[in-house]
């Protein structure tokens, strides 16, 4: 069976009676060099723990699988169970574990699923969780060395925008962050069944090491660069004095003893803007409670 197959895919999904589901953002790859390339771009080699997001009928787990010591494909369709125990029967390497991403104990599974391999993760990610997913593995710090995985490509432009651009925004700077984000190439909407109303890309965002500041500075970071954005037309002192409870001029007083423009907008600050701003704004607030 040929799984990026057009006549293939209909005579599958018509055997197990399996109709798309809109809000799952179903939709599946008919061109053959696009599972394989994302593959390739994983890294995936025998030595290699691989965590898909997404796997729906297995076209991407296939080529995963080809190549990995082993596979663990997260679904949240129960419809897709019978499905996948098809295709993918002659993969001794790949598991199957039905549930939502977003609520599984990841740390947990990859630390129980990949003992001895080195684990990455690579998927085509439903549209409709993209960002989710991708912070909750940044954020849980799992011992990945890279994400590979296709996404919406506006979702793609935004995430790997540089810092202090005019495409940049909170999505950019969080992974930027966490991580070392690059576009690697665009798949066409006709790539796919049903084919969506816009176009795909991978991206590959590798990891960096643990930073060794503490959870409140980071928490309190990721505060700023989110309100910072929320009004972007806007000096990003307008929003951060609301956010963050301090008068305009302390702030501005503030901006600009860390060196950052207090007339700046916030597509204007760079990462390390950010990270000088929540190391002076902490050290403000740690002087007004000794008072």
């Amino acid at each position: 069976m040929n799984l990026t197959n057009l006549a293939d895919i209909r005579a599958l999904l018509a055997r197990h009676d399996f109709r798309f589901s809109k809000s799952l953002g179903q939709n599946f790859l008919t061109a053959a060099w696009v599972p394989a390339d994302i593959a390739d771009a994983s890294g995936a080699d025998a030595g290699t723990g691989v965590l898909e997001v997404g796997p729906g009928i297995g076209c991407l787990t296939e080529q995963l699988a080809q190549r990995a010591g082993k596979v663990v494909s997260v679904e949240l369709d129960e419809r897709l169970r019978p499905v996948l125990a098809e295709t993918l029967a002659g993969y001794e390497n790949v598991e199957l574990v039905f549930g939502d991403v977003l609520a599984l104990d990841l740390p947990q599974l990859v630390s129980e699923r990949f003992s001895g391999l080195r684990p990455v993760v690579c998927a085509n990610l439903p549209y409709y969780i993209t960002s989710p997913v991708i912070m909750r593995v940044l954020e849980s710090r799992l011992p990945v060395k890279s994400m590979t995985v296709m996404v919406q490509k506006e979702a793609a432009d935004r995430i790997c925008a540089k810092p202090g651009t005019r495409d940049c925004g909170a999505i950019s700077c969080a992974v930027s962050y966490y991580s070392e984000p690059k576009l690697l190439f665009r798949v066409g909407r006709g790539s796919f069944m049903p084919s969506p109303n816009v176009d795909s890309a991978v991206i590959r965002l590798d990891v960096k090491p643990a930073s060794d500041k503490p959870a409140e500075w980071e928490k309190l970071m990721f505060r700023i660069i989110r309100s910072a954005f929320s009004q972007r037309r806007k000096q990003a002192a307008n929003p951060l004095s609301g956010e963050l409870r301090i008068t305009k001029p302390e702030l501005v007083e503030i901006m600009a003893s860390c060196g950052i423009k207090p007339t700046a907008r916030a597509e204007e600050l760079t990462l390390q803007d950010f990270e000088r701003l929540t190391d002076c704004v902490m050290g403000e607030k740690g002087e007004k409670g000794k008072g």
